[in-house]
């Protein structure tokens, strides 16, 4: 494990026209560890998490500035690849959003769009995706079916099997269980501590508990502010922020 931190956040602040949404985020996540971000709703959470995939370039009127280093490279630099960078950090979102399409397809997809083509390139891309992701005993009779047919938890893994199926260094989860039932959610936990075994991962998450069970590290924002960040044993303990300990403590959020 490299000293460098692999994420670098310097002074970013965000904009949506006239509303900031970041103020000042100053921040480091160091590689093959999971971070979680807390915080209320709207607190700014998902929008620094879309920073470091540039998802924010979709977003009308939105501006950024500070810097903002994945492996050193400054991802709003003109140079950067939007496409590479995507490919380097991946994402899985609230709601599973599996392609209308095979579970192979699915899977296929990312490799497909950077040039692998052939079936015996792809078939063990996605056999390894799907064993990763823990859902491959469970679909690898049907990998023909529809990715749609099966249950949301299962959803979610194909997801996150998608994710994995371009081999990025890091994996953005926007609260990847909230939408699903608390046997999926320990399975996909689970599966968290095992991916950080190969890749970083920044997830976003209302759960307390989640986040306790499962980061390294805990960041608390509130109306866009980081107010703590660090061991998440020690921000669960002993916050030094009063707000950060009344949220933990649910007196608020």
């Amino acid at each position: 494990m490299s000293e460098q931190p692999l994420i670098n956040v310097a002074n970013v602040n965000l904009f949506y026209s006239d509303f900031q949404a970041l103020k000042d985020i100053n921040l480091s996540i160091a590689e093959n560890e999971i971070t979680a971000f807390i915080g209320p709703s709207g607190c700014g959470k998902t929008t620094l998490l879309k920073c470091f995939n540039r998802m924010t370039d979709l977003v009308e009127g939105c501006k950024v500035n500070g810097t903002i280093t994945i492996d050193g490279q400054d991802v709003f630099d003109k140079s950067v690849d939007v496409n590479l960078l995507r490919k380097d950090v991946g994402m899985v979102f609230q709601k599973p959003n599996p392609f209308p399409m095979s579970i192979y397809d699915n899977i296929a997809f990312g490799p497909r769009t950077h040039g692998i083509r052939k079936r015996k390139d792809l078939d063990p891309i996605v056999t390894q995706s799907l064993q990763r992701a823990g859902i491959w005993n469970e679909v690898k009779n049907n990998l023909f079916k529809s990715a749609l047919s099966v249950s949301g938890g299962q959803q979610q893994r194909i997801c996150i099997a998608r994710a994995l199926a371009v081999e990025p260094k890091i994996l953005l989860m926007d609260e990847p269980t909230s939408a699903l039932d608390p046997i999926s959610t320990g399975v996909i936990e689970e599966l968290c501590q095992e991916l950080k075994e190969q890749f970083t991962i920044v997830i976003v998450t209302h759960n307390m508990q989640q986040a306790a069970r499962i980061s390294d590290k805990t960041a608390f924002f509130l109306l866009g502010e980081m107010l703590e960040f660090g061991e998440t044993q020690k921000v669960f303990s002993k916050p030094e922020n009063e707000k950060c300990e009344r949220y933990i403590t649910g007196k608020f959020g």
